[in-house]
């Protein structure tokens, strides 16, 4: 049974508003496992059917990795099932125009075969974490930052080289340089733009450390949102450089010789007032009972669930002491050697950054993992540890072992699974999935040598 995604009067009204602009297609797309959007272009008549009806798409998008290879293992979709259609439905609020193609795109989400949440999908799994929150009358806003570097390369100029000896958009460490951006400045204020025209409105873009590396802080937005955009402007970055002869990559290290590429999650909780209730500024550092009940969730679980802010074999080459990147669960006020950093100011801006996340990282997973971590300190009204103050990499020698971060991937994949708080929150079926995936990631790589990572992360995720 399928659920209708709009009502037929504000459809016939859309569907008018397309023919009268010359718009007879549509872009569609859904999120995968590892954060890569999946879709199809279709004629207006088939978009009318499944704004009434719903669809179905191939659930092999959940039976293969990156490469769209078949996994060997997991219960869910493969061979033994004949790869039969998923449900999925069409967020109507989603909508977004491409001008330079002249039609809209939606978001599309994954649903049970009754209409009921997915157990896979990542935009679901995030839904439920929203949906718990708002049990208790608390509610999401957040925005993530992400860092790319962009080279004067193509897909197949990068494959020619082997990876090597690639050209960057330009060189040398320059972080912060308004040098950069100003002779780049056409490029930045195109990009800019782009994203505002598709409702991917950017607080912030500039150089980072690195050559031809640009860091973008995506303007916070409620619930699923902030997610959405995230995950659209990944791909719809890479879009933006790749039609102007240049490319992007989100691999959270795709050289030791430079710092890893973040994909850090700002994150603060309001009531149904919109009044944040991390704030508290009567409270030492302004933060409520509320925030440090957040953190000393996040201390506690925040291992758990590396494996989703962590998600592939190149992620742990980011996360080393001594990068910009932290390798246990620290917090501190203001402080970036942290995991956790508590960020004060007045009532809006009081929130945490989730350091932990790599620009390789699904964002609705790496959304879902840090509030399913922090979930049991509010909870039970937990109180955390004292703040970090100074080098957070000093202070992680005398931490208990749940506390410090898995080193790489396989050991993550093996913590989420014999993680009970995380198959209370995700689910078995999502838990079960997703370690799976891992170890498949874990076992290719082992079978592969030299520059198995760049070629298997460097364009597509």
């Amino acid at each position: 049974m399928r659920t209708r995604s709009a009502p037929i009067e504000t459809l016939t009204e859309k569907l008018a508003d397309y023919r009268e602009r010359g718009a007879y297609r549509v872009k569609i797309g859904l999120t995968d496992i590892d954060g890569v959007i999946r879709g199809k272009t279709i004629s207006l008549e088939k978009f009318e059917s499944l704004m009434e009806k719903g669809g179905g798409f191939c659930d092999c998008v959940f039976g293969w990795d990156v490469d769209d290879q078949l996994y060997d293992e997991g219960d869910y979709t493969g061979w033994h099932t004949g790869f039969p259609d998923a449900a999925y439905r069409l967020a109507v609020d989603s909508e977004r125009w491409l001008a330079d193609e002249g039609c809209p795109y939606f978001i599309g989400e994954f649903v049970g075969a009754e209409g009921e949440p997915h157990p896979l999908c990542p935009r679901t799994r995030l839904k439920g974490m929203l949906d718990r929150l708002a049990e208790r009358g608390l509610n999401l806003v957040s925005g993530f930052e992400y860092e790319f570097f962009v080279f004067e390369e193509t897909p197949q100029s990068i494959r020619e080289k082997g990876y090597r000896n690639l050209k960057p958009l330009t060189p040398g460490n320059f972080g912060y340089s308004m040098l950069r951006a100003s002779a780049q400045s056409a490029l930045f204020s195109e990009f800019m733009d782009t994203c505002r025209a598709l409702r991917l409105d950017l607080e912030g873009l500039h150089c980072e450390t690195g050559p031809g590396v640009w860091e973008a802080a995506l303007a916070p937005a409620p619930g699923v949102e902030a997610a959405d955009r995230a995950n659209l402007f990944k791909t719809f970055a890479k879009a933006f450089f790749n039609k102007r002869g240049l490319m992007a990559t989100f691999m959270a290290k795709w050289s030791m010789d430079y710092p890893g590429q973040s994909g850090h999650f700002h994150f603060s909780l309001v009531d149904d007032q919109g009044a944040n209730r991390f704030r508290d500024a009567d409270a030492e550092d302004g933060m409520s009972a509320l925030q440090r009940a957040a953190v000393a969730g996040l201390e506690s679980h925040l291992g758990d669930y590396l494996a989703l802010l962590a998600p592939t074999v190149n992620s742990y080459a980011r996360l080393v002491k001594g990068a910009w990147a932290p390798t246990a669960a620290t917090w501190g006020v203001e402080n970036r050697t942290a995991a956790i950093r508590v960020i004060g100011g007045g009532g809006s801006s009081q929130r945490i950054e989730c350091r932990v996340c790599g620009a390789d990282a699904n964002p609705y997973l790496a959304a879902a993992g840090t509030l399913a971590a922090m979930w049991q300190g509010l909870e039970d009204d937990l109180r955390p540890s004292p703040p970090v103050a100074g080098n957070a990499y000093e202070a992680e020698d005398g931490l208990p072992p749940e506390r410090r971060f898995p080193g790489q991937l396989r050991a993550a994949a093996d913590r989420l699974d014999r993680s009970s708080h995380a198959r209370h929150l995700l689910g078995d079926a999502f838990v079960d999935h997703f370690a799976m995936t891992r170890r498949w990631e874990c076992r290719e790589y082992e079978r592969h040598v030299n520059d198995w990572q760049l070629e298997r992360y460097f364009e597509i995720i």
